[in-house]
């Protein structure tokens, strides 16, 4: 991933000094493993433990003679080791340290990202509850519905971002799993204690079966995944930049005193920070359907799925990592126009109550569709004469038969759409 997208703990896990540093962990421990079989001895043991070290540099010229990675690498960490490295890599194929170390990345990549979630959680419970009686319309169709809260907002991604840090607690535990089976999975030429030993020290769980590789669903899942995750953040964030419209105005990312928003135009403020969200969980996207792809290989494996994953798996979770950073601090730092969320509440006139009068007409005796038809055209003169939903109300003597002052009052009193929101706060946990 560029740089522009990377954060240093995140692109850490995929530079190649560790992604090397992981494979050596896997060598090393299954020499321990095959030490204790008595199938190395311990002087060597000792020596392949003491000087077992490898030169990236190095490697990548040995690759270019051999053309594989996983050949330089050997024959890199040999050259250290001298005599006794004949014993390193003794009954593994290439994969067995390839998948095993991958999968050891891929860990401590949803760890952090996993952090980021709990983190991203907290700064949504707190702008939650700050707003949680702040009165806003609520939308469907883009068009006014009734009176809600912003809280109710946030407390609803609050709780859809628990769903997605479960996902990522599920996909962790499904790629935490190493093989050291062989060539193609039958423990020919390598005893299944050296698969149990090195996946338990290197944290994981060892596959209860395999071919030469780990089957690639695993992969796929940890993938889609990240691209839930993203496409929640895209969710959230599309819905910032729409509120931040002109014409609407009830929430503005926040804009630093020398921040610029536009080279021709210097009265812009533009929601730029959401925009590169919802740009970047395309790519997450993306990078999960080709992980699909990677599920079917030929027979008991190709490498098809090799030069992808390469690319999809780092880039994926440096750019989630960097998503759910940026959209922190958006949220964190986000302007709520309490002001402009009030006056949006009056602009249809009143007529977000239409509600609330269909049930009082039918708790009077009314039929529901005799009292929805009353109602509908009380909000429609009111719209079409151009005057609150309250005055047409009030002016209509149908209604007015049926309800008396008080009970008209009652039906445009906010509170009535407050009732519940403890509740709701304490169903989700906030």
């Amino acid at each position: 991933m560029i740089e522009r997208y990377s954060l240093p703990r995140m692109t850490a896990i995929w530079s190649e000094e560790n992604r090397f540093r992981k494979m050596l962990d896997v060598e090393i421990f299954a020499c321990e493993a095959l030490a204790k079989l008595g199938k190395i001895p311990k002087p060597s043991l000792f020596q392949i433990r003491k000087r077992a070290r490898f030169d990236v540099a190095r490697i990548k010229e040995i690759e270019r003679e051999t053309d594989h990675d996983v050949i330089a690498f050997i024959k890199n960490i040999s050259e250290n080791i001298g005599e006794d490295a004949k014993y390193v890599h003794m009954g593994l194929t290439s994969s067995d340290v390839l998948d095993t170390a991958l999968s050891v990345q891929m860990q401590g990549a949803c760890d952090i990202l996993i952090d980021d979630v709990k983190k991203l959680m907290r700064i949504l419970a707190r702008k939650a509850r700050r707003h949680k009686k702040t009165l806003m319309i609520g939308r469907t169709h883009s068009v006014h519905a009734e009176p809600m809260t912003f809280g109710l907002k946030m407390a609803l991604y609050y709780d859809e971002t628990r769903r997605n840090l479960e996902r990522l607690k599920r996909a962790r535990e499904i790629i935490s799993v190493g093989k050291i089976s062989g060539a193609v999975g039958t423990y020919a030429n390598i005893d299944p204690f050296v698969e149990a030993y090195t996946c338990k020290k290197l944290g994981l769980k060892a596959a209860r079966i395999s071919t030469q590789i780990l089957q690639r669903d695993r992969h796929a899942e940890f993938l889609t995944a990240i691209a839930i995750t993203g496409t929640s953040l895209e969710k959230f964030a599309t819905e910032f930049r729409n509120l931040q419209h002109t014409e609407i105005g009830e929430v503005e990312e926040y804009f630093s005193a020398t921040q610029k928003g536009s080279s021709a135009m210097p009265h812009k403020k533009n929601p730029i920070m959401c925009e590169r969200i919802a740009g970047l969980a395309r790519i997450l996207r993306a990078n999960s359907m080709a992980a699909m792809e990677d599920i079917v290989l030929w027979h008991e494996r190709d490498i098809s799925h090799s030069s992808v994953e390469r690319v999809i798996l780092p880039d994926s979770t440096i750019l989630l990592d960097y998503m759910l950073n940026k959209f922190m601090d958006l949220v964190g730092h986000l302007v709520v126009n309490e002001d402009r969320m009030a006056q949006n509440l009056d602009k249809s006139g009143g007529v977000v109550f239409s509600g609330r009068l269909l049930l009082e007409l039918i708790n009077k005796g009314l039929s529901r569709n005799e009292a929805y038809d009353k109602v509908q055209v009380v909000a429609f003169v009111a719209k079409k004469d151009n005057i609150g939903f309250r005055e047409a109300l009030v002016s209509d003597d149908g209604i007015r038969s049926i309800l008396n002052e008080q009970e008209i009052e009652d039906i445009f009193d906010f509170r009535y759409h407050l009732k519940n929101v403890d509740r709701i706060f304490r169903k989700v946990g906030i």
